[in-house]
């Protein structure tokens, strides 16, 4: 060893040059693990340390490796982040989830983990294309498929407040920034950066906390219906009628002008067909308004017009007088279970998976006015975009209301990030969250996520509750993801002028 040469860099080196030789077998089952560790601090497990240690792993993984096998690394840990979590795919389409998750997801992570160096630049652009991939993963394809993003692991720990500044993208960041910090102490044994990561986390805690959302301009008084019954429901079963009566049974366990100040029911709750206004239900569902003496929101699909190809599926008010009041059709559609794109392509070797009819994409502004307050509307998919909120929000909404359907699914994963997605929302927007579904899960999300009330799955229940109204902004709300995007891009930059060829140590 040459005099003056630091033992600590010799043996950092070495340990480097052996990671780099790993095998195949060795390099792509420690891929998958870290993948692992990602996925299993979503929920429903939720066991969120996993997360900052498997951006660890990443980061340890991608050390000096070729393009090739960064790639290879990134596609098994997008195998192992969504394979488990997004396992409910499978009773929807057998062979579109395992396909979706091999040359889907797979792929996408294999070309965000691919464009990161293998050397030190690697911890400030690993993380910066992490939001890349989840606000490209959030728009395309097909519109968008937000899924266990990095920021769902955080909703119940004080680092979610971290969205109220730059939503859902940003908290993710925050996870990568704490795996990095793990990395630099476990692998380099460097205990100042990391230090500095997590003082900058907790104040951007503290300062989303910190928020001021003003006072509330009044109040609401909800009663959420879920009808309750089994899960592995769908609309093609033949059990609308009992869906059907399952609502209008609980919702007749309200009292005869109950304080209450809106009914709302779930998405798919009413499912007929021909016209909706025209059906012997909506006079059924007018009736019990009439009695309570509060307008209901119900999420009713039917029949769009001549087109036995289509249906719409949308959310309308019913007013006490009998009257049909506003209405919002829901825009976000899911690939493959509301709608099938690039239909003509997958019948050819799934048509038998596929759903015999494709949802009318609504067009309209997400909110509708609902006992003289303007009330944001996201129809279940729908939470899970950022974007959706917003546009409710910034139109007025002073409440925002999720009528879901997860009925469909025997598994808890959707539901219970469908969960988290509300509480980022919320968040986010500063709002009260209304979440009712018919088998569960119902609640009530709170603008600091905190949620109420919370239903059992397949019960019958009718939640209600008062919650306040406001018309503040946040800067999530105004910015949207431009925070966290912009951070990104001063995280490469930096580690082109700071990092670039330059050693551990």
């Amino acid at each position: 060893m040459e005099s003056g040469a630091d033992p600590d860099s010799s043996a950092r080196a070495q340990t480097s040059g052996e990671r780099r030789h790993l095998g195949w077998p060795a390099l792509l089952a420690l891929s998958l693990a870290a993948g692992l560790l990602i996925c299993f601090a979503m929920p429903p497990w939720g066991w969120w340390p996993l997360a900052p240690a498997g951006i660890a792993l990443w980061l340890w993984l991608l050390e000096g490796q070729s393009p090739r096998r960064r790639a290879a690394v990134g596609w098994l840990v997008g195998i192992g982040w969504f394979g488990p979590s997004t396992l409910w795919m499978w009773g929807l389409t057998a062979p579109g989830y395992p396909l979706g998750v091999v040359f889907g997801w797979g792929p996408m992570v294999a070309a965000t983990s691919a464009v990161v160096p293998g050397d030190r630049r690697r911890l400030l652009v690993l993380p910066a294309a992490l939001v890349a991939y989840e606000w490209l993963h959030s728009h395309g394809p097909f519109g968008g498929v937000p899924l266990s993003m990095l920021g769902m692991t955080q909703v119940n720990l004080p680092t979610l407040m971290v969205a109220r500044l730059g939503g859902v993208f940003l908290l993710g960041a925050v996870v990568s920034a704490l795996g990095v910090a793990l990395y630099l102490v476990v692998v380099e044994r460097r205990w100042k950066e990391p230090a500095a990561i997590v003082m900058a986390v907790v104040l951007l805690s503290v300062a989303g906390a910190a928020w001021p959302l003003g006072e509330p301009v009044g109040s609401i008084t909800v009663a959420a219906v879920q009808g309750g019954g089994p899960q592995g429901t769908r609309y093609e079963s033949g059990q609308e009628p009992e869906v059907f009566r399952r609502h209008l049974e609980a919702t007749r366990e309200i009292p005869d002008n109950a304080d209450v100040d809106v009914v709302v029911w779930p998405e798919n709750a009413i499912n007929v067909d021909g016209d909706f206004l025209d059906h012997p239900w909506f006079d059924e569902v007018a009736a019990q308004a009439a009695r309570i003496g509060a307008p209901i929101v119900v999420g009713a699909v039917d029949d769009a017009g001549d087109d036995p190809s289509r249906f719409e599926n949308y959310v309308q008010v019913i007013e006490p007088d009998g009257t049909a009041g506003d209405r919002f059709d829901k825009e976000r559609r899911v690939p493959f279970g509301e709608y099938v794109p690039i239909r003509s392509l997958f019948e050819r070797v799934a048509a038998g998976n596929l759903p015999a009819r494709d949802q009318v994409p609504g067009s309209g502004t997400a909110v509708v006015e609902v006992a003289s307050t303007p009330m944001a509307v996201v129809v279940s998919w729908e939470v899970f975009f950022a974007r959706r909120v917003r546009e409710g929000v910034r139109a007025g909404g002073q409440v925002v209301l999720n009528p879901t359907n997860g009925s469909s699914y025997s598994l808890t994963q959707v539901q219970t990030q469908q969960i988290a997605s509300s509480q980022l929302r919320a968040v986010e927007a500063g709002r009260w969250l209304v979440q009712a579904s018919p088998t569960g899960f119902s609640a009530f999300v709170d603008p600091d996520g905190g949620v109420h009330e919370r239903t059992g799955v397949s019960e019958s229940a009718v939640l209600t509750r008062t919650v306040e109204r406001y018309d503040s902004t946040t800067p999530a709300q105004a910015l949207g993801a431009t925070p966290a995007l912009l951070l990104a891009i001063l995280a490469v930059a930096a580690a082109q002028v700071y990092l670039a060829d330059r050693p551990r140590g």
